[in-house]
């Protein structure tokens, strides 16, 4: 369950492509929704975060907080 460790504006990769091919994912907002934006096409989807973690499969990318 360590890889499934998610913020704001990580890349993630979902179970199922994207229709558009990509599977890609950018998080965008996070509450009691999450909502993701495909990285191929740029279309946005807001899941509910319980179905969001059923359908993640791995984190791709971390976002780095800027550190100063």
């Amino acid at each position: 369950m360590a890889d499934k460790d998610f913020g704001l504006n990580d890349i993630v990769e979902m179970k199922k492509p994207h229709p558009c091919g990509a599977n890609s994912w950018k998080i965008i907002r996070m509450g009691m929704d999450i909502r993701i934006k495909c990285e191929g096409c740029s279309h946005s989807v807001m899941i509910p975060r319980r179905e969001f973690e059923r359908k993640l499969k791995k984190v791709l990318v971390k976002h780095e907080e800027p550190t100063s």
